[in-house]
């Protein structure tokens, strides 16, 4: 088994759903399971009609009705061009739109019937619709090509707790379902979603459609996965931020996850973890040029080429946390200080402590920062510093660190054998 992943940017537009269907015939599909994710800013459109739900705004039901039409759009297109006539006649006749008519009477009534008040209950209930609706397009275009994927529900297979938004797989019952509806088929499914023991559906969390992927991998004993993306592969900086990227061939799980750690855009460690614990290889290709070698990941050699790898996390916040005493900070301290950055949701970027003082770089992703400083200063003397930028170079070099240097005020720099890290001010 091969397990293919295509984001919401590859499936955008019926461009891109004809792509899909170009790469997959390409590359080839027997004992294929594909996972495929909500078209485009599908997820932010759904995320925009809860908050109107939620503020009481009957106009919510007015944005169900453009997202269906956003897709009816890409199905006409695909309805009319871009294949030979045998195929568009295959796909007018499909059924289609009754399907997605159905998936979209069946989010409004969703909504309408929900007593529940935990916002992330109903934002997995809503959101998953998303999903839902992209994969049926993608699958019946497949099937009016003749290359006869069998959809399935990805709430049939990823059993989960009932943590809703970052639901934790139940592994056994997972690899169970898994095994017993997709070995050995072409079989297409949904990222990101699962169920709970109620059939309530529930969300992966952060780069939940990759971890999805692996789900499946794990589960299959497959012999690799491929996430297709718009870029060539992994590279070793930000091409936005850094000039004269390289492309990494080959990156080790350890390294991957270092990378991760850091902020790099590589693959959450959540996905590699359950891959590096069969040896299954991941690969990250063009879904542009998919003839191209892209990146792998997977045992051996920890980057080649072995350069320096650039990553930059924008608009943190700089803490520097010491006793109103002067006494020193102890494992009592910091306990009590990683106790509130929790609380607060921060995620931590750098951490540094001398005798007194706790030092660290944080990313207020939840816009609790005014929360954990009024926490932090009953007890402690806070210096914050806002909008400053964490930079990290692993496996530095003396000219990519003047690089970036040149002309910033730097407030701290942490370095190992391995990583380099500068908290600057631009």
């Amino acid at each position: 088994m091969k397990i293919f992943k295509f984001g919401g940017a590859s499936v955008k537009d019926a461009d891109g759903v004809r792509n899909v269907v170009k790469v997959v015939q390409h590359m080839g599909f027997e004992n294929l399971g594909i996972v495929i994710s909500a078209m485009g800013k599908t997820t932010n459109a759904l995320e925009s009609i809860i908050l109107k739900y939620q503020e009481k705004d009957s106009s919510y039901l007015n944005l169900i009705d453009e997202l269906y039409e956003k897709h009816l759009l890409i199905v006409s297109d695909l309805e009319s061009s871009g294949a030979g006539e045998d195929v568009l006649l295959r796909f007018r006749e499909s059924g289609l739109k009754t399907t997605l008519k159905a998936i979209i009477e069946s989010l409004k009534g969703e909504m309408l019937r929900n007593q529940s008040k935990n916002h992330a209950f109903l934002y997995d209930q809503v959101v998953s619709h998303g999903e839902l609706l992209s994969t049926k397009i993608v699958a019946a275009y497949f099937n009016a090509h003749e290359i006869p994927v069998e959809w399935i529900d990805a709430r049939e297979l990823i059993k989960t707790n009932q943590k809703y938004r970052d639901a934790a797989v139940d592994w056994n019952r997972t690899v169970e379902q898994v095994q017993s509806k997709c070995a050995n088929k072409l079989f297409l499914t949904q990222g990101f979603i699962g169920s709970d023991d109620n059939g309530f559906t529930t969300t992966l969390g952060r780069e939940g459609s990759d971890y999805t992927a692996a789900i499946l991998a794990y589960a299959l004993d497959a012999s690799d996965v491929t996430i297709w993306k718009d870029v060539p592969g992994v590279l070793n900086g930000d091409p936005r931020v850094f000039e004269d990227t390289i492309l990494l061939e080959q990156i080790s799980y350890r390294e991957a996850i270092e990378l991760a750690f850091y902020g790099a855009s590589v693959i959450h460690p959540k996905t590699l973890q359950p891959l590096q614990g069969k040896g299954i290889e991941l690969r990250v290709k063009s879904f542009i040029n998919p003839r191209e070698k892209g990146t792998v990941i997977r045992e051996g050699e920890a980057l080649f080429p072995m350069i320096p790898c650039y990553i930059v996390r924008k608009n943190l916040v700089h803490l520097e946390i010491s006793a109103r005493d002067f006494s020193f900070i102890g494992e009592d301290n910091i306990s009590d200080i990683f106790h509130q950055l929790s609380e607060s949701k921060m995620q931590v970027g750098l951490i540094q402590n001398s005798a007194i003082s706790f030092t660290l770089c944080v990313e207020d992703k939840y816009h609790h920062i005014d929360k954990l400083l009024n926490s932090l200063e009953a007890r402690y003397k806070v210096k914050a510093i806002e909008n400053v930028d964490l930079y990290t170079i692993r496996h530095h070099s003396d000219n990519g660190i003047e690089s970036i240097e040149k002309g910033k005020k730097v407030l701290l720099r942490q370095r190992t054998q391995e990583t380099l890290q500068l908290v600057i001010i631009e």
